[in-house]
């Protein structure tokens, strides 16, 4: 059973292999991604993350946190960008339950300077009725 507050708070890095392998399953391989001499010419001046990575990260621990449960919606932002080895915070705070549906607040904000990667809501079916 899940109450509202805090969900989980943990640190994560992501590393390029890791970025390839999304990309390799994904579709999704374009050089921002991908290829380190491409953006190294780019604003960002190295590879970034997928948003999408990065939501599949806080996806699969809320799966822990809530196991059985379902996603029904989500509304996702990515307003900065996430490098390949920089830590980075991932947090889930429960608003509200209201019939076995949990309002989720997800957030990635890097661990150096606290800006925000990835502002994210969610509706889960946690699988009871509370």
């Amino acid at each position: 059973m899940i109450a509202t507050g805090p969900l989980f708070r943990q640190t994560m890095s992501l590393s390029q292999a890791d970025f390839d392998l999304f990309a390799r399953v994904s579709g999704d391989d374009n050089p921002i991604h991908v290829d380190p001499d491409f953006s190294a010419r780019t604003r960002f001046g190295r590879t970034v993350s997928h948003g999408m990575l990065l939501y599949s990260r806080l996806w699969g621990l809320v799966g822990q946190h809530i196991p059985g449960g379902r996603q029904l919606t989500q509304s996702l932002m990515f307003p900065a960008p996430t490098f390949a080895g920089e830590p980075v915070i991932c947090e889930a705070s429960v608003d509200a339950i209201t019939d076995g549906i949990a309002s989720l607040t997800l957030t990635i904000t890097r661990a150096r300077d606290g800006e925000t990667v990835c502002a994210a809501a969610a509706t889960w079916q946690t699988g009871s009725a509370s």
